[in-house]
């Protein structure tokens, strides 16, 4: 069964989108955090970032690119928050890749990214160099 943003793709469901071309599209949340949410997506469907081809995952970010200063400015906001939400655990509710777009305003209160974490990891020297070490033999 297509994820809802694929019935949106293919003219199933309404949407109000905001930019298309062959690989992606842009539309406004249905459920804003902000005025001017918008969500970008690649046209075919991928569950997690690491499944979208280099070739689409160029086409994804040149059209964040190009949305990013769009939603800023119809909306006149100070910043916008850029987000992937990778997997059902960090909050992915719909899976097809999709990017938020959130504008953002000095008094919205919202915070940074960071906020959303309450206690952090405390990580030693040798834990992050064999972290690092890790995560670079696998890039």
């Amino acid at each position: 069964m297509s994820t809802i943003f694929t019935q949106i793709v293919e003219g199933e469901i309404p949407a109000r989108i905001v930019y298309e071309d062959e690989t992606t599209v842009a539309f406004l949340d249905a459920n804003p955090l902000s005025p001017g949410h918008t969500l970008v997506i690649p046209k075919d469907e991928y569950e997690r970032l690491d499944d979208v081809p280099d070739d689409v995952a160029t086409d994804l970010y040149a059209t964040i690119h190009r949305m990013v200063p769009a939603v800023e400015d119809a909306v006149d906001a100070d910043a916008t928050t850029v987000a992937f939400n990778n997997g059902e655990a960090a909050g992915q509710e719909v899976p097809h890749v999709h990017c938020h777009i959130v504008p953002r305003f000095e008094d919205d209160d919202a915070g940074p990214i960071h906020a959303m974490f309450g206690q952090r990891p405390e990580l030693d020297d040798d834990e992050l160099d064999e972290l690092a070490d890790d995560i670079e033999s696998r890039a």
